[in-house]
């Protein structure tokens, strides 16, 4: 599950390498202009989490802010039923070209279902789901129901302990402490225990390097495929309006981005086209925010079905909340793991090194320290609700 976002990179070290001068020479308006950049209606979810009294809208008002691909919140929620969620997919949130069977977009799902019920114990609800209740289909994920879930209270439903780091919790993209590794026994204590789904890690020197040749050798493979580096051009939101009137996808936003995206800088056809300064930042910003990586955590399934598929995500999201209850920094870093054909080498090299005989790599992810990661956007709950 790709996450990354280049606008929680160093954007002093984007202002180094893309037009500087364009902004000294904005004069003294761009103090004003600065402070003005914060999307605040994109990032209103985050402070609206625990405003809702129904138990169903409280448990998804913190659903909405779990981890999925490229941030596309891929989920639609019908609560025609009483008592009771039916997820379904967003056929319009898919990645056809770096994600063609959905698998990291039903991850996405798992994420958002563990969120949930995690929430909704805190209101003293379980949660009781059934998997795609009208079948699923391997190939493309479609618009069948997800999971049925019904709230039942229960007042022997213990609050998750990991309920109280959701506000804290993100997907750190930057460089991390290379001087502070995450000790064996931390890493041990990280196993988010979802059944059928095996935790696994390394801290030794030469197998993390192993790693980071792997991950950085992916993330140019799909960086350089036009038609994925495309995928990703398309889904980016240039400054604060459009990060506002579409609060998903990759932000590139604040300071100093919006000044050159202002100073017509930053375009999106300049950020596609190898050879102009935005493509090549890309690369320099992203070759030293990788190898600044001291340990990597995976996740493993005996197979690759869709349920599979969710319980990893599940999985993920309890990692991403012990993590973070542990003051660590997580990112995903899934381009080896894509099922396209130009990835087909590094998906095969991901496999022989972290996978056991027939299971797949669901996720992989560096961890470490790193200064905390800000918000992303988010489209509201309303948004997220079927209207019927």
């Amino acid at each position: 599950m790709n996450t990354s976002s280049q606008s929680t990179l160093s954007r002093r070290r984007f202002l180094s390498l893309v037009g500087g001068g364009a902004i000294v020479a904005a004069g003294s308006g761009i103090g004003l202009f600065a402070i003005t950049r914060t999307p605040h209606a994109a990032l209103a979810p985050w402070s609206q989490a625990s405003s809702y009294d129904e138990p169903r809208r409280f448990a998804l008002s913190h659903a909405i802010l779990a981890p999925n691909p490229h941030n596309l919140q891929p989920w639609m929620v019908d609560l025609s039923e009483a008592n009771t969620v039916t997820l379904l997919p967003d056929p319009t949130r898919r990645l056809p070209e770096t994600d063609p069977y959905d698998r990291q977009l039903t991850i996405g799902l798992g994420c958002f279902l563990e969120q949930m019920t995690i929430a909704a114990s805190a209101r003293g609800y379980r949660v009781d789901t059934t998997l795609f209740p009208q079948g699923n289909n391997d190939s493309v994920l479609g618009a069948l129901p997800v999971a049925r879930c019904a709230f039942i209270p229960d007042n022997q439903t213990a609050v998750d302990p990991l309920f109280s780091q959701i506000p804290h919790r993100r997907s750190n993209k930057a460089p991390f402490d290379m001087e502070r590794p995450v000790a064996d026994a931390t890493l041990a204590t990280l196993n988010p225990t979802i059944s059928g789904i095996r935790f696994d890690g390394s801290v030794d020197p030469t197998r993390v390097a192993m790693l980071r040749a792997l991950i950085w050798d992916a993330w140019l493979v799909e960086y350089q495929t036009p038609a994925a580096m495309q995928e990703s051009i398309e889904l980016m939101r240039l400054g604060k309006a459009e990060i506002n009137a579409n609060p998903d996808g990759i932000d590139l936003g604040g300071m100093p981005l919006e000044a050159l995206i202002a100073a017509g800088l930053v375009t999106r056809e300049a950020l596609a086209t190898p050879g102009t300064q935005s493509y090549e930042t890309g690369i320099t910003m992203y070759q030293p925010m990788l190898a600044a990586t001291p340990t990597f955590v995976w996740l493993t399934s005996p197979d690759n079905s869709r349920t599979a598929q969710i319980a990893s995500g599940r999985a993920w999201l309890r990692l991403n909340l012990l993590t973070t209850a542990g003051g660590m920094a997580l990112h995903p870093v899934s381009q080896c793991l894509q099922e396209y054909p130009e990835m087909a080498e590094h998906y095969q090299a991901a496999h022989q090194a972290m996978a056991q005989p027939g299971e797949t790599i669901q996720m992989l992810g560096r961890l470490g320290y790193a200064a905390p990661a800000p918000q992303t956007p988010r489209w509201s709950l309303d948004d997220k609700i079927t209207r019927t």
